[in-house]
């Protein structure tokens, strides 16, 4: 792990606390309760991880139970097909932004994209950048790269950063596959400094993890989050 500690660890704090604040504890299942989203909640605070992701319905017990703890909230828009109507991905955006979202998480029109249709594409992202950086909020933008080739990987990042989003991200994890080095470091090299990069689906491991902040990475969104700090000596959370 010495390369990853090289990359991301800071006197200040020690390995596992660095890689917590890159990560975006993530339940997306639908069967979820309410008493896993507590849960969820509990640990984001105790190990400090940048940001839960939930889904809407969850948005608001999220928010409630995170207030004052300087964890983030976020939320999934037309997850995961992103095949909806941007007036109605505008709407939901809305919602999520009014029940307390402070990142929203888009799939990208994956068909339309593939079709050639730029436009589309582009004022579709342009139309959820609007509502959600007049809230404050940050959004991004999942491209489903296990769908792409890689010119169209390229068009995706290019059609982002032309709308002003926040971030590129990989998938939804309910994808074919999840993040690849290989599409991080690519993302990386299109987007450079002028966006960032988060990487989601199959990342279980500290290795995994270290894999992805080394190809350029600045945020992880995994379920597997306190294993991964616990891989790196995070304490045992008790409830």
């Amino acid at each position: 792990m010495t390369t990853h500690s090289a990359i991301i660890q800071t006197d200040a704090m020690s390995e596992w606390q660095a890689v917590a604040r890159r990560i975006e504890h993530t339940l997306l299942r639908p069967e979820v309760t309410r008493g896993q989203i507590s849960q969820l909640c509990e640990e984001a605070t105790y190990y400090g991880f940048a940001l839960v992701m939930v889904n809407p319905c969850h948005l608001a017990l999220a928010s409630k139970l995170l207030r004052d703890t300087g964890v983030k909230v976020g939320t999934v828009i037309d997850f995961p097909l992103g095949a909806t109507l941007t007036t109605v991905k505008r709407f939901e955006a809305l919602e999520a932004l009014r029940l307390g979202a402070d990142e929203l998480d888009m799939v990208l029109n994956i068909g339309s994209l593939k079709s050639g249709d730029r436009t589309l594409v582009e004022c579709d992202i342009s139309s959820l950048v609007e509502v959600t950086h007049q809230a404050g909020a940050l959004l991004k933008v999942i491209l489903e790269t296990a769908l792409l080739t890689n010119d169209e990987k390229k068009l995706a990042c290019e059609l982002c950063l032309a709308a002003n989003a926040d971030f590129v991200k990989t998938s939804t994890g309910f994808g074919p596959t999840g993040a690849t080095v290989e599409d991080v470091a690519l993302l990386r090299r299109v987007v450079g400094n002028r966006a960032r990069v988060k990487a989601a689906g199959g990342i279980r491991t500290a290795a995994d993890a270290a894999a992805m902040i080394s190809a350029g990475a600045d945020r992880i969104g995994c379920s597997s989050s306190v294993s991964i700090v616990r891989e790196l000596g995070a304490p045992v959370f008790c409830r």
